[in-house]
């Protein structure tokens, strides 16, 4: 079996779970879009300075710190036409680095300075998902977040529910986690259950097994956004296996996948490092773990170096790989008939000459 390089990797069909929209683009759109809405709080109308800025700027080992970048991000998707833009571009970028299947999510909420009702926002969104996919071999749903800081979810789970069949798969919450549980938000995770549709939670990012425990035992999510502090609650260095608490165990036992993201776990202090997050580790026990960008844009990312950093910290090889691309297909959002032909009619045969 060969090594993984990343030329072969960036061609593998991956499949991306937990992607910001407002997290990842283009910084020359960023720049040309401010001049057109006229937005002023740039830092720098240099694209690569501004690129660099934005990895700066988010790699201060802190949630809330880092998530103060996206005031720039988000000020220039005001429009119909800049939020049409950004999802065609995201789709026309996931594609190019080989993404099959991508789960992009983004808070309508945060798009309405400029006039824009909550439904404009979707169906523009949508929409240049459909336009940037168009031609090419990649299928993108939408998650319609809600903001854990605001006291809108109910609203927005309505919003969710209300674009179901065209083109949003599910609803999240996000933002400072810290203080803001999300038990707050029973009444829009209810709402999502009784219409038999599908959430996701940010949890176990900032903080740890308590907002995993409060997401899952009373909130009831579906997949857990990063999870990455369920590490929190197994014990090592005990001079035999690891042995997991009651929560991890139950987080394993009934296959919630976890939303990991290295880079970005990385960059909000959630992991010291690469060589030291808990990836490879929940991985070798057996967690339904999917690797995931988060925020392409802040975190000077990709599904590939994301991929290929496993390969070079950990050994992670071609059976890996596929291993966590099926665990994203299986846990994606879609209905089951589609997963399962995603993952028979494209992500088997690709692998196939690769793993053997």
């Amino acid at each position: 079996m060969t090594r993984p390089t990343t030329e072969a990797v960036r061609a593998a069909p991956k499949v991306l779970l937990h992607d910001h929209l407002d997290g990842g683009l283009r910084p020359k759109t960023v720049v040309e879009l401010a001049k057109e809405t006229g937005y002023g709080g740039l830092p720098t109308t240099d694209a690569e300075d501004l690129a660099r800025w934005m990895v700066r700027g988010a790699s201060r080992l802190d949630l809330t710190l880092y998530l103060e970048t996206f005031a720039h991000t988000v000020g220039v998707m005001q429009t119909r036409d800049a939020l049409e833009r950004v999802a065609a571009e995201c789709a026309e970028d996931l594609d190019a680095d080989g993404v099959a299947y991508a789960e992009v999510r983004f808070a309508p909420e945060l798009h309405t300075e400029g006039g824009l009702s909550l439904d404009e926002v979707v169906k523009a969104v949508v929409a240049g998902f459909a336009a940037g996919s168009e031609g090419r071999p990649i299928r993108i749903g939408t998650l319609v977040t809600a903001m854990r800081t605001a006291a809108r979810s109910l609203e927005i789970a309505e919003l969710a529910v209300r674009h179901r069949d065209r083109g949003v798969v599910g609803f999240d919450i996000a933002g400072a986690e810290a203080g803001n549980p999300p038990t707050r938000h029973l009444d829009a995770f209810h709402l999502i259950q009784r219409a038999n549709f599908h959430f996701t939670i940010h949890a176990g990012e900032a903080y740890g097994p308590p907002s995993i425990w409060e997401a899952v035992q009373y909130c009831g999510t579906e997949r857990l956004g990063h999870g990455v502090r369920i590490v929190d609650d197994i014990e090592f260095d005990t001079g035999e296996a690891p042995r997991l608490g009651r929560l991890a165990a139950y987080v394993r036992d009934r296959r919630i996948p976890l939303e990991l993201c290295p880079t970005s776990n990385v960059h909000t202090g959630a992991a010291p490092s690469i060589a030291e997050h808990p990836i490879k580790v929940l991985n070798d026990l057996r967690f339904r773990v999917t690797v995931n960008t988060d925020n392409r844009l802040m975190s000077a990312t990709s599904m590939t170096k994301e991929v290929m950093q496993l390969v070079e910290e950990f050994d992670f090889g071609w059976a890996d790989i596929r291993w966590l691309t099926i665990n994203a297909m299986k846990s994606a959002f879609i209905p089951f008939d589609e997963r399962l032909d995603i993952i028979n009619q494209v992500i088997k045969p690709a692998y196939a000459p690769l793993v053997s």
